[in-house]
């Protein structure tokens, strides 16, 4: 399907966000990002670490491993998108733009860890920006509230599937391109 981008929707020039980035200073321990123009930076965690950890084993069953990223910048829809998403599965052929970074257009599956201070984001612009992107399977790890959220099926610039399961239960992605389920008894809470 294609989206005609209007101008809330319309992707930055890169070297806007490159000039952003290139201006950052990221204190050790930090992850940066530029949502909708903002620049955000959050602690990581241990729990945030953990969980990415357990969602990246679960994708290499199915995934090689230079398919498999976390915290790597990509552009996304929508205006100054640069996004350094906490897990992302590429499609089989994947490439990179002219600026050696991963294309949106090759993403199958992106996760995000929920931060307190950004988590708002992640249930925000940056869902409007993955569903604008088509991201077919967008997850959601909340380890305040022990649950995921799996966002499928983008059309026209939001989820029309949305399913909430507890910490605990199995996440069945089978029906979906991603093709597997895993586990989220080890998921740990905040």
């Amino acid at each position: 399907m294609t989206i005609e981008l209007t101008d809330r929707t319309e992707m930055a020039s890169s070297s806007e966000l490159d000039d952003m980035f290139e201006q950052m200073h990221i204190p050790e321990g930090y992850k940066a990002e530029i949502v909708e123009g903002t620049i955000y930076m959050a602690p990581q965690r241990g729990t945030h670490w953990e969980t990415i950890l357990d969602i990246v084993e679960h994708l290499r069953t199915r995934y090689p491993k230079k398919r498999v990223l976390s915290d790597v910048r990509i552009d996304f829809p929508g205006y100054l998108n640069g996004f350094a998403s906490d897990v992302v599965a590429l499609a089989e052929g994947a490439t990179k733009n002219d600026k050696g970074h991963p294309r949106y257009r090759d993403i199958e599956f992106v996760a995000e860890v929920i931060s307190e201070s950004t988590g708002k984001n992640d249930y925000g612009p940056k869902k409007t920006a993955y569903a604008l992107a088509e991201v077919p399977v967008y997850m959601i790890a909340d380890p305040y509230l022990g649950r995921c959220r799996v966002f499928t099926d983008p059309q026209d610039g939001d989820y029309k599937i949305d399913v909430t399961i507890a910490y605990g239960t199995p996440v069945d992605l089978t029906h979906t391109i991603v093709g597997i389920t895993f586990s989220t008894d080890e998921f740990p809470r905040d």
